[in-house]
């Protein structure tokens, strides 16, 4: 009971945190240098958790061939370029990690 109650506890005070940013500060229109910077949050953030995800198989730099995350990476990245749609970038990256790792 107690680890609930935490959980619950820390759940409302990330929740109050956010709402009182969102309501102190919602109204305040930001500079246009801050909204331009905020465009290049989302993927900086993805490029920071995958590209070691790719590199860095087992925590050692692996740009061979037989890495097949890498490999599922570069190809999910081609598809993305090429069809612009999440779903069939996700199934496509998945689908080519779980056939060269079976087949390794």
């Amino acid at each position: 009971m107690p680890l609930l109650l935490t959980i619950l506890a820390m759940g409302l005070v990330t929740y109050a945190i956010r709402l009182s940013l969102i309501g102190g500060l919602g109204h305040l229109e930001l500079p246009a240098l801050i909204r331009r910077a905020l465009r290049f949050v989302p993927p900086a953030v993805l490029t920071a958790i995958l590209v070691p995800e790719l590199l860095l198989p087992g925590g050692t730099l692996d740009l061979s061939l037989g890495n097949a995350r890498l490999l599922s990476g570069l190809l999910a990245a081609l598809v993305a370029w090429r069809s612009r749609n999440v779903v069939l970038t996700v199934a496509a990256g998945m689908l080519a990690l779980w056939l060269l790792e079976a087949l390794s």
